[in-house]
């Protein structure tokens, strides 16, 4: 005996067991009346669409079946959006003057991160497929659990509380009940105990059940930040300063190991499918970034006998090696997802597996792949061979500058649109040409073309340069030289008294220079010289 819920438009009956049913409530909903009911095991169960004349048998069915009575709740209809957040046991309820305004199943929370001070981000579960109804029982967001927010085309799926202040943590006695005496916990942040309650009562993380490795302080490219990574049986979490995230392993599409060209570090791609979340930003693929030479040694939380049993001795109890390998082989071991490694069919110039590029302003690294193209780190953007129709290579900029390197323009079947990968080095134009040849890609060159007129044209600004740099210098003549040179003859006290032409003191200020025109002029010597020419220029200026 229970309760039992069928959808109209056919599919699997969804039951609650007599036993399973702890308390039943009566509220107005936005279509109709709701019924909401408690139970054990599967949090609270919302059905709406009911008449107000249900009300009397609703009550009946459930006094006479299951000994409960079915309680009515006035909701706030004020439309504030302040209020007080309390934590009951299948639910958070935010409640105005002692009114509940709305509530919010734990059931329904994936994920909760502090955005700031006195900022708590709660995030909802997803349906895992758009196109379940929520009684087929299988695993993933809100449809997928039979929940009421399932049901909608639309669903919210992040809500940010402001709670400011402080607050203290109710202590627990030994039998559950909250502490009587009058005593109150260590005050702390009220935003940081909301985080904590919620996280506590929610399950995030707790319900994945006992943690199989962790792996400290790994440094991502995207997001960026550095995280701990703690690996469940059926998800994994990263753990950071400002946020968590919960991902399933299900949501893993693709997972990379990509060798930096800087020979010192080695990069790992996680594609995901959801994307991650972060407020407005998705990131649908994971980059994080290890140094080559840097060991860890781990002990995976399980028996021999379970990972035989479960995992076919895909996982090992110890692992030793550098962490980007350990850190794929658990991966591995606990997704069942293929690890893809750059393509062997290509070598770059300076003998690595990626090149040097960029997407519009971001810098990164084009790595090819036996069935697809992979750059990092951001934008991370990841191109499959099957999808391309053409790629074409050409030059963009001036002339000296498009000779020394080029750009790709990977045009995509149907219309899909195209990417541009710039500032490719020269020198990687035959490795590139090679490797497209070999998987069979369409190639459009445009360099050839133009070769020769590029060529010639850097010639000639070369030779105008030059040109151009010696008559200029031959006009200025030690001009350059002079211009980062130190003034040896330069006196600071010289300008507070200089000697004008009429002044008595003139003949001593210019006694350096009239010396070197007396050289230059005659075999006498230069005091004589000087005093020949000073009469003239001060007869000069008496007229």
């Amino acid at each position: 005996m229970g309760l039992g819920w069928k959808p109209s438009g056919g599919g699997e009956t969804f039951s609650l067991d007599k036993g399973n049913v702890i308390s039943a409530q009566w509220s107005r909903a936005a279509r109709g009346y709701e019924l909401k009911v408690l139970s054990r095991t599967a949090g609270v169960v919302q059905l709406d669409g009911f008449e107000q004349e249900h009300f009397d048998r609703v009550t009946r069915s459930f006094k006479q079946w299951f000994s409960i009575n079915v309680e009515h709740k006035e909701h706030a209809l004020r439309g504030w959006n302040w209020g007080k957040g309390e934590f009951g046991k299948a639910e958070l309820t935010f409640n105005v003057q002692n009114r509940p305004a709305f509530e919010v199943p734990y059931t329904e929370i994936s994920n909760t991160n502090l955005a700031g001070k006195n900022e708590v981000a709660v995030e909802f579960s997803l349906p895992a497929d758009g196109e379940e109804t929520g009684t087929n029982g299988h695993f993933g967001g809100a449809r997928a659990r039979g929940m009421k927010s399932g049901g909608a085309t639309d669903q919210m799926v992040e809500m940010r509380f402001y709670i400011p202040g402080t607050a203290s943590r109710k202590e627990k006695k030994e039998d559950g009940a909250d502490e009587s005496d009058g005593e109150e916990g260590e005050e702390q942040n009220a935003a940081n105990l909301f985080y904590d309650t919620l996280m506590e009562k929610a399950e995030i993380g707790e319900v994945a059940g006992d943690t199989i490795a962790t792996f400290l302080d790994c440094l991502h490219l995207t997001p960026r930040g550095r995280f701990d990574i703690d690996m469940y049986e059926s998800s994994f979490r990263l753990r950071g300063k400002t946020y968590d995230y919960k991902i399933q392993y299900e949501s893993i599409k693709k997972f990379f190991i990509l060798p930096k060209p800087d020979d010192l570090h080695t990069m790992i791609t996680i594609g995901l499918d959801p994307p991650l979340r972060q407020g407005q930003t998705r990131y649908p693929f994971l980059v994080m970034q290890f140094k080559r030479d840097e060991e860890v040694s781990v002990d995976l939380n399980m028996t021999e006998e379970d990972l035989e049993r479960k995992y076919n001795g895909k996982l090992q109890p110890h692992y030793e090696s550098p962490a980007h390998a350990v850190i794929a082989q658990v991966f591995r071991g606990l997704s069942g997802k293929k690890i893809v490694s750059p393509s062997k069919d290509f070598s770059s110039h300076h003998q690595q597996s990626g090149v040097k590029c960029s997407i519009k302003a971001n810098e990164g690294h084009l790595f090819c792949l036996d069935k697809s193209f992979m750059f990092v780190p951001k934008p991370a953007t990841y191109i499959s061979i099957d999808n391309i129709q053409v790629i074409t290579m050409s030059r963009v900029g001036g002339a000296i500058s498009a000779s020394r390197t080029f750009d790709i323009s990977i045009t995509l079947k149907g219309g899909q649109g195209e990417h541009q990968f710039s500032n490719i080095n020269r020198e990687e134009q035959q490795p590139l040409e090679s490797f497209f040849r070999a998987k069979n890609i369409k190639i459009k060159n445009e360099m050839a073309d133009d070769s020769g007129a590029l060529l010639a044209a850097a010639l000639q600004d070369e030779d105008l340069a030059s040109s151009e740099d010696e008559v200029v210098a031959a006009a200025r003549g030690s001009a350059d030289e002079d211009d980062e040179s130190v003034d040896e003859d330069f006196q600071a006290d010289s300008d507070s008294d200089v000697a004008e032409e009429y002044d008595s003191a003139h003949e001593s200020s210019g006694g350096d220079s009239d010396a070197e025109m007396a050289d230059a002029d005659a075999d006498g010597d230069s005091d004589t010289a000087v005093a020949v020419e000073r009469p003239k220029k001060k007869a000069k200026t008496d007229k």
